[in-house]
């Protein structure tokens, strides 16, 4: 990301203390950044004890200030209640949380196994609830204030065929938003979401876009031409995680260069006319990027 484009000024987010899950890589690495940048402490966690360390040394290394990792599968409540006390212990309470961690692939819907099924429903639906009534809980028998942050996506308003899992746990996830905004609200707890577009990462493209045929980046498919930046998405998560925005409540808002009005923003056009042979491909290959996946995490 170019930190440069950043709109805040340095030392907006100080005194803040944000936890980030999956804020190892992708979007989440981003985001860690912005708010490091600006200031804040910053605890991230995902499964890879190895890759959030290397994180969080290569961020401090460029920018100062204190990036926690934590190894903790948030599939697992017993875990992620191990995580908060951990981090209440060393630093107090939390003041922001971004609901980040997610897992997601292109399949048809009658291909779909009950264990692929679960595999990203336990972590975008469970996962995101179990980390924000842990956290949620604690602030409000302290009487603390926060904001949560969930990333989302533009299905959530028109269904997300080929990434049905996905699509129905984010949808979950926007309810949980607007509902807590309302019954949480006279805590002084805030809840948003952000529905981004197209932000290409690694992650992203090996999955939903393996081969390249799941690929919807093309620049025409935009009404602007062109893909989302990461200083983008960084800005408006800062504005609504900082100072100055408190009266931003239970609401979700798209970042895509209007192309889910342009298009609907999801997989239907480039995968529906795909044949067997095809998917049997692409399940190659996404079986192949999950089986490096687990056996980086065995290292």
């Amino acid at each position: 990301m170019d930190i440069s484009k950043l709109m805040y000024r340095d030392g907006l987010m100080d005194g803040e203390s944000i936890l980030v899950t999956g804020g190892g890589t992708g979007l989440g690495r981003e985001m860690t950044e912005a708010f490091l940048k600006l200031g804040a402490d910053v605890h991230i966690c995902g499964r890879r004890q190895n890759k959030l360390d290397e994180a969080a040394e290569e961020l401090m290394a460029a920018h100062g200030g204190k990036v926690t990792g934590h190894a903790c599968d948030i599939r697992d409540a017993d875990a992620i209640k191990g995580m908060v006390d951990a981090i209440w212990a060393e630093g107090g309470a939390l003041t922001g949380v971004v609901n980040n961690a997610a897992g997601n692939f292109i399949s048809r819907t009658e291909d779909l196994s009950v264990n692929g099924f679960n595999a990203i429903s336990d972590i975008v639906f469970r996962g995101t609830f179990y980390v924000t009534h842990e956290i949620g809980k604690r602030l409000i028998a302290e009487e603390k204030k926060a904001s949560f942050l969930s990333i989302l996506t533009t299905w959530v308003w028109n269904g997300g065929p080929f990434v049905v899992p996905s699509a129905m746990s984010k949808s979950a996830i926007n309810t949980m938003t607007q509902s807590l905004a309302v019954e949480w609200g006279r805590y002084g707890l805030r809840f948003n979401a952000i529905a981004p577009g197209l932000f290409p990462t690694d992650g992203m493209s090996a999955r939903l876009s393996p081969g390249g045929r799941g690929d919807n980046s093309n620049d025409r498919m935009n009404p602007m031409g062109r893909h989302g930046e990461m200083h983008e998405l960084a800005n408006l998560a800062v504005f609504l995680m900082g100072p100055g925005a408190e009266w931003v409540n239970g609401q979700t808002i798209a970042i895509d260069g209007a192309g889910y009005q342009a298009t609907g923003g999801n997989f239907y056009q480039m995968l529906s006319p795909l044949g067997d042979e095809e998917w049997d491909q692409m399940r190659a290959m996404i079986k192949g990027t999950n089986a490096k996946d687990k056996a980086d995490r065995a290292t």
